[in-house]
């Protein structure tokens, strides 16, 4: 379908890929201090994979004229996506084997030395919380498997774009 191949060569679909990861990064907020649901280590590395989905909307949206920033956009997407699918399916697991001494988490994020966001933002990349413990559910998921989902339908979107985009590209 040429509109989902042409989606990315306009910058209101990657504005619109930014709002909707900024809308989750606030909600991850809201349910931190609104609710007091205090993040753990595999909370604060999701934020960090929708962060990347953010800064992968605004690169596409700066530069969607150019095929570089887009490849650039699309690996920031990618990461994101992808990244924070597999950590969010680590979080189940540790979440259904929490007594096991094989799933347990770290409370210091493994993040670079030149890059120490819990120590720069504390308030959005600090771990206070268990990996295994179940504080709140919605129709019977966790978070984390609700971010599964999230994250598929944006690995998903993500693909059938770049499938599309390279259909496209062969037809012409």
């Amino acid at each position: 379908m040429k509109f989902l191949s042409d989606l990315t060569t306009n910058s209101k679909p990657w504005l619109l890929l930014a709002f909707s990861a900024l809308g989750l990064e606030l909600c991850a907020l809201f349910f931190q201090y609104a609710m007091n649901l205090a993040p753990c280590i595999m909370c604060v590395y999701q934020r960090l994979a929708i962060a990347a989905i953010i800064l992968a909307g605004l690169v596409g949206f700066i530069g969607h004229n150019f095929l570089i920033t887009r490849v650039i956009a699309y690996g920031l997407w990618a990461t994101g996506a992808i990244w924070g699918l597999l950590i969010a399916l680590e979080h189940i697991e540790m979440q259904a084997n929490s007594g096991s001494l094989f799933f347990s988490c770290e409370f210091i994020p493994n993040f670079p030395s030149w890059a120490p966001l819990h120590q720069w933002l504390p308030a959005i990349f600090e771990a206070t919380d268990d990996c295994g413990e179940i504080s709140w559910q919605f129709l019977g998921f966790s978070m984390p498997q609700w971010m599964v989902i999230v994250y598929g339908v944006y690995t998903a979107a993500l693909v059938l774009i770049i499938v599309n985009r390279l259909i496209h590209a062969k037809r012409l």
